[in-house]
């Protein structure tokens, strides 16, 4: 009979049944990495988990990538914050860019010298100063700033100031002296903001102010055909008007001088900074 020994057959048994069973490679648990694929449906990620991915992404992306912003959000930003040309406070620098040319022809009227020619051409000047209060108060109060109006206006307040006071001289009713140190100042100090605004702007003062104020009413007296204790108030008025000027003229220069001062500075360290 041949076969198999019983000792042979049962030690192959003990054999098998002493080893262990072979883990399926596809069973076998390996480690995580990161850069391991992903695979099945994502799980359910929380707020927490959210946040943790966007960092990891942004981090991953690099600083420069992380802190650049969309493609044409800067021009969507700025579409939105200009404001549009054709506003209320626009709409006033054009008015009293208007009334310049109807001041002129109203105040040159018959000579010069009619009493109800030189009403209705106060009435146009003082319709010009008042809308000179409103438009940069509206357009700083409901964001109505443009480009056009930061240009046009102070056109606009310096050619009815000028053409007010050229035509008083010019009737010989004001001093040519008090016409170019007004319009001088004037000038100037428009000129002198322009030069420094590499290193800031030259805010309005009070002073600044009240000197509109006072040149507003001595010029609109004049502009009227007074007599008798009226005429004599006007005179002390353009005269407080004229210290103004020249008052808030050497303050505006002196501001002028420290910020140039100050932006040359900044710009000194900086440099030095960047060179250390």
């Amino acid at each position: 009979m041949t076969g198999v020994p019983a000792s042979a057959a049962g030690g192959s048994s003990q054999a098998s049944a002493a080893q262990p069973a072979a883990t399926p490679v596809s069973q076998a648990p390996q480690p995580a990495s990161a850069e391991a694929p992903l695979t099945g449906p994502p799980a359910a990620v929380g707020p927490v988990g959210v946040s943790a991915i966007a960092e990891v992404a942004a981090s991953a992306a690099g600083p420069q990538e992380a802190a650049r912003p969309p493609r044409g959000a800067k021009l969507a930003a700025a579409a939105v914050n200009q404001a549009s040309v054709w506003n209320i406070a626009n709409f006033l620098t054009m008015l009293r860019l208007l009334l310049v040319p109807g001041f002129v022809a109203l105040m040159l009227a018959d000579g010069g010298y009619d009493p109800a020619w030189r009403s209705f051409a106060w009435a146009a000047f003082a319709v010009a100063m008042i809308t000179d209060l409103f438009d940069g108060h509206l357009a700083r109060t409901y964001n109505l700033v443009t480009d056009f109006g930061k240009i046009a206006d102070p056109i606009a307040d310096k050619a009815i100031m000028g053409a007010a006071l050229i035509c008083l001289s010019s009737l010989g009713d004001l001093p040519w002296w008090v016409t170019i140190v007004i319009l001088g100042r004037e000038l100037g100090i428009t000129l002198l903001r322009f030069l420094v605004i590499r290193y800031g702007v030259i805010p309005a003062s009070r002073g600044g102010k009240l000197k509109t104020l006072i040149q507003g009413i001595a010029v609109g007296m004049y502009v009227l055909a007074l007599t008798g204790w009226l005429a004599t108030l006007r005179f002390w008025v353009m005269g407080a008007a004229v210290v103004l000027t020249v008052a808030t003229g050497l303050d505006y220069v002196n501001q002028a001088i420290v910020l140039r001062r100050q932006g040359i500075a900044e710009r000194r360290a900086a440099s030095e900074e960047t060179q250390a």
